[in-house]
């Protein structure tokens, strides 16, 4: 009997710790924090010194929750499609541990606590919550199986974020969201287009089209995917016409970004997974340094 109980003691806690996980990969938590940093961070940049920490908890809390209703979103509509790829049939809607309802319902509650937290700091920033959601969910997500162009809304929705954070600080969109704004839109082509390039079997039998070109890793992805790489170069260091930058920023931001366009380079000359996981790994890196670069250089 005593044994009997400890096992039904225990099963309640097993079942939450599951309930939370599937909650956790519904909004891809890894995806959700880097919205937030950027966010916060955009933010930092354009507050003047001025820090108010009570907005940075409203857009930070916010930007989570409406980024993890994004995300939500996109498994209940690719829940087929992820049922065909190792790496996303064990998700909770893919595999049947939850149901449609369930989700929907999950991504109701935490779409719209997120965007009644932007709506508290400014009526523009919950705006352009929607726009990211909207586009996200109900354009990028849809769009995936039908054009090559479908990054082009992906990364508008995904550079949003920097847009919030510089309007949290400003009440309007300034010069220095859209500036960074390009910087995150460029970033967006390396980053997506080297995880497609790794994952080109994967899309393929999901019918997911993401690589730039038909022919999927041929030396035509590779030389778009370089060229567009090469672009973030200049777009960092248009930063400088909005805040002005020492020469030992300059050269930090101008070296990362020569760094992911010589791993651009590399991918374009090698045509290899390893050369494309490199890329990845840089486009992971670039960004945060460059943010982290440009707070820094402004509080000190």
């Amino acid at each position: 009997m005593e044994k009997e109980s400890v096992i039904f003691d225990i099963y309640p806690v097993r079942q939450l710790k599951t309930k939370v996980a599937d909650y956790a990969q519904l909004m891809k938590l890894r995806l959700s924090f880097l919205v937030v940093f950027s966010a916060a961070m955009a933010y930092l940049w354009e507050c003047n010194r001025l820090v108010n920490p009570l907005i940075i908890w409203l857009l930070s809390v916010g930007g989570f929750l409406i980024t993890g209703a994004a995300n939500t979103m996109n498994q209940i509509i690719e829940r087929d499609s992820d049922k065909l790829m190792k790496r996303t049939c064990y998700r909770p809607l893919s595999s049947g541990r939850m149901e449609v309802s369930e989700a929907l319902t999950f991504a109701f509650i935490t779409g719209g606590t997120g965007l009644i937290l932007l709506l508290i700091i400014n009526g523009l920033c919950a705006l352009l919550g929607i726009a990211a959601m909207a586009l996200y969910a109900g354009i990028y997500t849809p769009l995936k199986k039908v054009n090559r162009l479908v990054i082009l809304p992906g990364a508008i929705a995904g550079s949003l974020p920097v847009v919030i954070g510089c309007t949290a600080a400003a009440g309007k969109i300034s010069a220095g969201a859209i500036l960074l704004f390009a910087v995150q839109f460029l970033w967006q082509f390396p980053h997506t287009w080297s995880i497609a390039w790794l994952l080109d079997e994967e899309y393929a039998k999901a019918g997911i089209k993401m690589m730039p070109s038909a022919g999927g890793r041929t030396r035509l992805s590779a030389i778009i995917i370089m060229v567009s790489t090469f672009l973030i170069i200049p777009a960092g260091l248009l930063l400088h016409l909005y805040h002005p930058l020492s020469e030992t920023v300059i050269w930090l931001i101008a070296l990362a970004g020569s760094g992911l366009a010589l791993s651009a380079f590399r991918l374009w000359r090698n045509l290899t997974q390893k050369s494309a996981l490199f890329l990845m790994f840089g486009s992971f890196a670039y960004l945060p340094f460059v943010l982290i670069v440009l707070i820094i250089a402004k509080f000190l």
